[in-house]
């Protein structure tokens, strides 16, 4: 019943976990050995050197899923070029740091390839009722924009144990319901989304925290690419009818990058290369959350949010945007009584800390 291209989606899932938990130990000794290690600086949460370039595990698990269960195409090929694009600069990062325009230059090529070689663009947006159709070139440098904004967005919202691993099986499996829900399931989205889940989850098993090994910008690179692919892929199989489902499934990491930009901003800083301790994670462990809490409350806004984006696909889109913004006003009255934007004196919840 539950099948996608001839094969079952438990197998999918359960093949390319396997692949994930077996090959992240290897990973993890690559990674001392090479010297790719994340060292504690006032920035880090880490107290102690981790290794990193994770994403290697999931990338090699992707692979994997790729040549056992994925229909060989240029479209699917142009994926692998571009998430290799972006994986090798963020590997280069994770074991010696580079500037941040060279990692935007890898973005921009791995983005080109998408958009030139494999043909997926956005051609059109429809969004609360809004439509929006774009020609060459404006389509081309929208996607190329989109694309970059998703992957810098899980980038730069990762700073947690799981948090970007977890956050992204969540936006997958999302995709992988709508699909089965619209009948679009032999789509390249949901082969990607079942793949990448079953990556993910068998690095997750060591990345929870406490973590053993950190994605690294290798591994959150990668995320965010096969994201946006695949958010562009689901308007090409219909499993997405308006721009605002993927956008609803990443509320959480997006509206923390957004914050994040305008904290730095009010403060005079580059809003894109001024690292600090007042993403939504930190501020929920200044209020004495633990690691594992705060990482649960993260997911459960993810679920809600996600659980928002299938109602709207399905069609009941006041429903969907009611709920939205319940959801939204609920979000952004915690979020404020935070330190996010700027410090404030009040609100503090206070729980013991367990470790």
């Amino acid at each position: 019943m539950y099948q996608v291209n001839g094969h079952n989606v438990f197998i999918i899932v359960f093949m390319t976990f396997l692949c994930s938990l077996l090959t992240t130990p290897i990973v993890k000794k690559i990674a001392i050995h090479i010297g790719a290690l994340d060292y504690p600086n006032k920035r880090r949460l880490n107290k102690n050197p981790m290794p990193t370039i994770g994403g290697l595990a999931i990338f090699f698990s992707f692979m994997f899923g790729y040549m056992l269960y994925a229909r060989s195409s240029v479209q699917m090929l142009s994926i692998l070029m571009g998430s290799f694009v972006v994986l090798f600069m963020g590997l280069i990062d994770d074991i010696n740091p580079i500037k941040a325009k060279y990692q935007l230059v890898a973005q921009i090529i791995a983005a080109g390839i998408i958009v030139f070689y494999g043909n997926i663009h956005l051609d059109y947006v429809s969004i609360l009722g809004l439509n929006l159709t774009f020609n060459a070139p404006i389509n081309y440098i929208i996607t190329i924009i989109f694309i970059i904004a998703i992957i810098n967005t899980i980038n730069l919202s990762d700073g947690l144990d799981g948090l970007s691993s977890g956050v992204s099986v969540i936006y997958f499996f999302t995709i992988a319901v709508i699909a089965f829900i619209m009948n679009t399931q032999e789509g390249l989205d949901t082969t990607l989304a079942l793949i990448m889940i079953g990556s993910i989850l068998g690095f997750l098993v060591y990345n929870f925290p406490p973590a053993h090994i950190y994605v690294g910008d290798t591994g959150s690179n990668l995320l965010g690419f096969i994201i946006a692919v695949t958010a562009l892929l689901g308007y090409k199989t219909a499993t997405f009818t308006s721009l605002i489902v993927p956008l609803i499934i990443l509320a959480t990491p997006i509206i923390d990058v957004l914050f994040s930009i305008i904290r730095r901003v009010l403060k005079g800083q580059n809003p894109f290369n001024t690292p600090d301790k007042a993403h939504l994670h930190h501020q929920l462990l200044n209020m004495q959350f633990s690691t594992r809490t705060s990482l649960f409350i993260i997911y459960a806004i993810d679920l809600l949010f996600a659980g928002v984006s299938i109602f709207y696909a399905l069609g009941d889109t006041n429903y969907a945007i009611f709920l939205y913004v319940i959801l939204m006003i609920i979000f952004l009255f915690i979020v404020l009584k935070t330190d996010i934007l700027f410090k404030r004196n009040g609100f503090k919840i206070k729980t013991k800390s367990k470790k």
